[in-house]
């Protein structure tokens, strides 16, 4: 028999090895809508019925998927990385104590405004890009704390070319992290260089559950 307090722990396991899986998909996956609906099928599948979910226990029951826009591939980007100024910010957390990231790259979105990119610098490591836009807080928008596109210590990770030094950023694949439906998630959220004047339409949309 599992051990009580170690069943939590695996759950955690199991949702970052499916995450992972999924992502593996959609890389995987040559036509760019074709990926985002498996993203999007696989994603709802694991908030509704995986027992990680960040839904609450008395949300799970109503639930029946995160609305998502459509796919529009104009709003798709392989774009370098560039260099920026140094910069970090550390964010405290009630379980991992404080988490340091530090600014490695900016990147130029077309007709859409600049995001910074973020390293995490201590175990695991790993490329951070969270947005905010002009929908968030507003009703029927995005998540008034931001969305995450690129999070790849948790597999969130829509391919790059380290030799071009370029990066996928599809912002249809925007999600919303795991503090928008628990508070007991801490979750690090947008800094002033990943916050757009810029609407962004695309991805999930956050109506609460």
């Amino acid at each position: 028999m599992i051990p009580s307090a170690a069943r939590p722990a695996l759950d955690v396991v199991d949702w970052r090895r499916r995450v992972f899986a999924l992502y593996d998909l959609v890389r995987a996956t040559p036509d760019p809508e074709a990926a985002h609906q498996l993203w999007r099928s696989g994603r709802n599948e694991l908030l509704a019925h995986h027992p990680a979910t960040p839904i609450l226990p008395e949300d799970r029951a109503g639930f029946d998927g995160v609305p998502v826009a459509p796919y529009d591939p104009s709003w798709r980007f392989e774009v370098p990385l560039q260099p920026t100024e140094p910069g970090g910010f550390e964010f405290a957390t009630g379980t991992d104590g404080v988490v340091p990231f530090e600014r490695v790259a900016v990147v130029e979105l077309p007709d859409v405004g600049s995001l910074d990119v973020w390293r995490l610098t201590t175990y695991g490591g790993g490329l951070f890009i969270p947005l905010r836009d002009a929908l968030a807080g507003r009703p029927d928008g995005t998540y008034g704390g931001g969305r995450y596109l690129i999070d790849t210590i948790k597999g969130a990770d829509l391919g790059m070319d380290a030799g071009a030094g370029t990066i996928v950023l599809d912002l249809n694949f925007a999600y919303n992290p795991s503090c928008a439906y628990d508070p007991a998630w801490a979750c690090p959220l947008a800094q002033p260089g990943n916050v757009l004047a810029a609407e962004v339409p695309v991805g999930e949309r956050y109506a609460g559950v």
